[in-house]
C-alpha cells in the first residue's frame, strides 16, 4: 500500500493500488466487502447504499424497505418546489450540476424538505411509540437550538396545507407496514388518525420516510442526507425535460392581479 493511501483516514473505504501505478485502484473495500471482486453483480443499489451509511450489509427486508422508499421518493413531481427549481435551471440553460444544486438547496428546508425529515426522525428518537410523548412534543415549547434554519412552523412529518391524508402517503405507509409488521411504520399506520388529530394536520410523505429511515437504523443526520439523495432522480429528469421543451412551455405559476397591465388605473 502506498504512503498516500496509508494516510487516508476512512472507516468506510479502503483501497489497494495497482502494482505499476500507485494512483490506480486494484481493489476497493467498503466496510471490508470487496466491491468489484465480490459485490459487483450480486449486490443491488439499496444494499450498496445501506452498506455505505450503516457499515453493515442489510437484511433482505431492510433492502426491500430502502428500495421501496427510493421508488416512493424518486420523483416529487413538477409541483414540488425542489423539482421546480431544477426545472428553472434546465430551461435557463444551466449546467447539469447547477440544476441539481438548485434542487438540493430548495429541498433542504423544514417545509417538505430534508431538514423536516431530520426533525421528524429526532421526534422518533425522543418519543418512540408513545402517543402521549408525541402530544407533549407538539404542545410544549420547542427546545430546538438556534441555527441556520428558522424554527419549524408545524409538526415535522405532517402537511401544514393538507386537508386529509393524501392517497400516495397512505399507499406507501401500507406497503411499509406489510413489509415490516413490527416496525414504526406499522405503528404509524395503526395510530395515524390519533397522531393527525394531535398534530392538527394530515400525515405527509416526509413523516412516512422519517419512520422508515428510523426503522432502518439511520441517524437523523444520515436520514437528512439520504432524503436529499433519493429525491434527485426526479429533479434531474424534469430539468432535462424542461430544457427540451424550452421557456415557451415552462409551467409558470398563475398569478391573479387586482391591477394588471391591461386594467385602467384609477
Amino acid at each position: 500500500m502506498s504512503e498516500e493511501v496509508q494516510h487516508l483516514q476512512s472507516r468506510i473505504w479502503q483501497e489497494e493500488p495497482e502494482a505499476d501505478n500507485p494512483f490506480a485502484c486494484r481493489a476497493a473495500y467498503c466496510h471490508g466487502y470487496d466491491v468489484y471482486g465480490e459485490m459487483l453483480g450480486r449486490a443491488g443499489w439499496a444494499e450498496m447504499v445501506y452498506l455505505l451509511f450503516r457499515g453493515e450489509a442489510p437484511t433482505r427486508t431492510q433492502a426491500a424497505v430502502l428500495e421501496l422508499l427510493a421508488v416512493a421518493l424518486a420523483s416529487a413531481g413538477p409541483r414540488d418546489a425542489a423539482v421546480h427549481a431544477a426545472m428553472c435551471g434546465g430551461v435557463g440553460g444551466s449546467p447539469a450540476a447547477a440544476a441539481l444544486i438548485a434542487a438540493l438547496a430548495v429541498g433542504a428546508g423544514s417545509l417538505g424538505g430534508a431538514r423536516e425529515v431530520r426533525l421528524a426522525m429526532e421526534g422518533w428518537q425522543a418519543c418512540g411509540r408513545d402517543l402521549a410523548a408525541w402530544r407533549r412534543r407538539w404542545t410544549e415549547p420547542s427546545a430546538e437550538p438556534i441555527g441556520i434554519f428558522p424554527p419549524a412552523e408545524h409538526p415535522a412529518g405532517f402537511d401544514p396545507h393538507g386537508v386529509s391524508t393524501a392517497t400516495p402517503v397512505r399507499q406507501v405507509l401500507a406497503h411499509l407496514a406489510a413489509l415490516t409488521p413490527d416496525s414504526r411504520g406499522a405503528w404509524l399506520e395503526l395510530h395515524r388518525a390519533e397522531l393527525e388529530g394531535a398534530a392538527g394536520h394530515p400525515l405527509s410523505l416526509v413523516g412516512v420516510a422519517a419512520a422508515a429511515l428510523t426503522d432502518l437504523g439511520f441517524s437523523p443526520v444520515q436520514g437528512e442526507m439520504l432524503f436529499l439523495l433519493l429525491r434527485l432522480p426526479g429533479a434531474a429528469a424534469h430539468a432535462l425535460e424542461q430544457a427540451e421543451y424550452g421557456h415557451k412551455k415552462f409551467p409558470f405559476y398563475r398569478l391573479e392581479l387586482e391591477d394588471g397591465p391591461t386594467e385602467k388605473v384609477r
